[in-house]
């Protein structure tokens, strides 16, 4: 009885398990419909307008070459400078910010945090008046975007230091204390002991950063706007959209969004394992 008992479970389990991974195949293939629809379009050379098919009639890469010959390379080499000085700048403040609220004990300590998860909860669409009042004010708008978006980006970084706070209390401070009481100072403990221990949210922490401005529009629109030189890949891509261009970039654009995607794409699935561990590891405490 206990055995036919076991069989029902396991083949109700088994049913439970392949109808899920099928409904999650069937999510897989409609959110990558757009993407291979890109793709595809990327490749058409007989036009380039909008059609109403998919596949192309002509095969070729004339649209990779052109879009070479146009202002892409600027945007995108503007967005890869921002994305990679973002990352790195942001790195080192969550990661200081993270170890020093995990570690020490200060009076305001509590009121701080909860002060920046406060502020947090505010959508960061009503500061972008202020935002771009004062950008303007220092210069750093439309042909001097490219240093406005990095300071606006780098600015609040620490107020991001939840999950790798988080990941950092699972580390043990005896750790710590041992590494004090050989003379070690703060930024050895630091450097030599918590971030070799804590690479998955040092790699979640450098991913997170460059890919929030790699992919960001809204802001860089508000910020870049009127001026080419200062534009990031985003926006200086949908000027390409508008009625009077679409007819004659809008394959182009296909081609620039596939250019775009590949090195997020490419470092997100070398690093997935990190990322993931990093997300896990950080949620477990607060």
């Amino acid at each position: 009885m206990n055995e036919k008992r076991h069989m029902g479970i396991k083949a109700s389990r088994a049913l439970s398990n392949t109808i899920i991974h099928i409904l999650l195949v069937i999510i897989s293939i409609i959110w990558l419909i757009p993407f291979v629809c890109i793709l595809l379009q990327s490749f058409r050379v007989e036009s380039t307008w909008q059609v109403g098919y998919v596949i192309p009639q002509q095969w070729g890469l004339d649209n990779y070459a052109a879009i070479f010959k146009s202002d892409f390379t600027h945007w995108y080499l503007n967005t890869f400078i921002i994305a990679l000085v973002n990352a790195v700048l942001q790195t080192v403040i969550v990661l200081c910010m993270s170890y020093t609220l995990s570690r020490f004990r200060f009076k305001i300590r509590g009121a701080l945090m909860r002060f920046m998860l406060i502020l947090g909860m505010f959508p960061g669409m009503l500061t972008m008046i202020i935002l771009y009042r004062v950008l303007k004010d220092l210069g750093m708008t439309e042909a001097n975007a490219v240093p406005g978006l990095i300071l606006v980006y780098v600015a609040s970084s620490g107020m991001g230091y939840y999950v790798s706070k988080g990941f950092f209390d699972t580390i043990p401070k005896s750790l710590d204390e041992a590494a004090r009481v050989d003379g070690a100072t703060r930024f050895q403990v630091l450097t030599k002991i918590i971030l070799p221990l804590a690479k998955p949210i040092v790699i979640y922490t450098i991913l997170t950063a460059f890919m929030a401005p790699w992919g960001d529009f809204v802001f860089a629109r508000y910020i870049s706007f009127g001026n080419p030189f200062g534009m990031n890949v985003a926006v200086g891509m949908y000027n390409w959209l508008n009625k009077d261009m679409i007819n004659s970039c809008y394959t182009m654009f296909c081609a620039g969004g596939v250019i775009v995607a590949l090195p997020v794409t490419i470092l997100f699935m070398c690093l997935q394992r990190y990322y993931v561990e990093g997300v896990t590891g950080g949620a477990v405490k607060g």
